[in-house]
């Protein structure tokens, strides 16, 4: 059976070249020999092109076992939120470019949100992406959840997949002040917001999406935050506990190790977990999986053909 790793990023040629010629953030801008990428609500990150080099990055999946790899558009960009008149060529550059790849390479397609149309869901998947990922932040509560409603449907009604990423949405404000004059570590957004976001993302899904898409399914980057190991304060304080019972929501495993996922297991059980290495933001474990290979091929396989309605994913030749 086919082993995937459901969430990488590969920014194709494309979208660095359009990166570099915005004058607000998101962009990228040459510093010295290499390359800054600025947000507009994040710090100044180091950004090397040689990490998004498809021939590389399939000998990488090569070497680690993996016949496949699902890419993602990087939604801390804050690209879906943009006005649609900026959102769309940089979005046209991310789905194009990755979906014209050869090799071992799956879309999750993106799309704008400003506003959202549930048309763009079916082109995207008319032109082969597996499902479409949305940032956490566009569906942190009911009003999201509403606004994004009919991407959500469409979604379900082609039987393919939501993956919910870390990223804001357009419906929540800025904060007024620029990160680079503030004194919090390059590593806050990813340990704060991005988790908040998650965990509310998670939570309002629970509340209000399922009961509004019921056949949809849904994985949560990020193992959702942690968001279900809070289900026992979910069940004293009356809230929808059984959603750790959900067999159409999934887990990726991004950026944890054995006992953070051990954790889950343990909650939610082995086949709703699947294997994401978030590449090349965070370096892919090596070795033997820690939780043994049963658990493994579990995450990589069978449990992956699942989330993607029982049907194992295509390799091209």
């Amino acid at each position: 059976m086919t082993r995937t790793d459901i969430h990488q990023h590969l920014w194709p040629e494309q979208l660095i070249a359009a990166l570099t010629w915005r004058r607000e953030p998101p962009l990228l801008r040459r510093a010295g020999r290499g390359w800054i990428l600025r947000l507009r609500d994040e710090p100044e990150y180091r950004f090397d092109p040689a990490d998004h080099d498809p021939e590389a990055r399939a000998g990488l999946l090569a070497r680690d076992g993996l016949q496949r790899a699902l890419l993602a558009i990087s939604s801390p960009l804050g690209i879906e939120a943009l006005p649609r008149d900026e959102a769309e060529p940089l979005l046209e550059a991310h789905n194009a470019g990755l979906l014209g790849l050869d090799g071992p390479f799956g879309v999750w397609g993106a799309v704008s949100l400003r506003p959202p149309e549930p048309a763009d869901v079916d082109a995207l998947l008319d032109a082969g992406a597996v499902g479409i990922s949305l940032p956490a932040g566009a569906i942190a509560g009911p009003d999201g959840l509403d606004r994004c409603g009919g991407l959500l449907e469409r979604l379900a009604r082609r039987g393919a997949p939501l993956l919910v990423h870390p990223g804001p949405g357009p419906w929540r404000a800025w904060r007024p002040q620029a990160y680079a004059e503030t004194d919090a570590p390059g590593w806050w957004p990813a340990m704060t917001r991005y988790i908040a976001d998650m965990n509310a993302a998670w939570h309002a899904f629970a509340a209000f999406g399922r009961p509004q898409h019921p056949q949809l399914r849904v994985v949560f980057a990020m193992l959702a935050g942690g968001a279900p190991l809070h289900s026992e304060r979910l069940a004293a304080r009356g809230g929808p506990s059984d959603a750790i019972a959900d067999a159409r929501v999934f887990y990726d495993t991004s950026s944890y190790r054995a006992r953070s996922i051990d954790a889950l297991v343990r909650i939610v059980g082995i086949d709703q977990l699947v294997y994401g290495s978030d590449r090349p933001v965070v370096d892919a474990p090596s070795g033997p999986s820690p939780l043994g290979p049963a658990a493994e091929d579990a995450m990589a396989s069978a449990n992956v053909a699942r989330l993607f309605g029982g049907a194992p994913l295509a390799v091209a030749a």
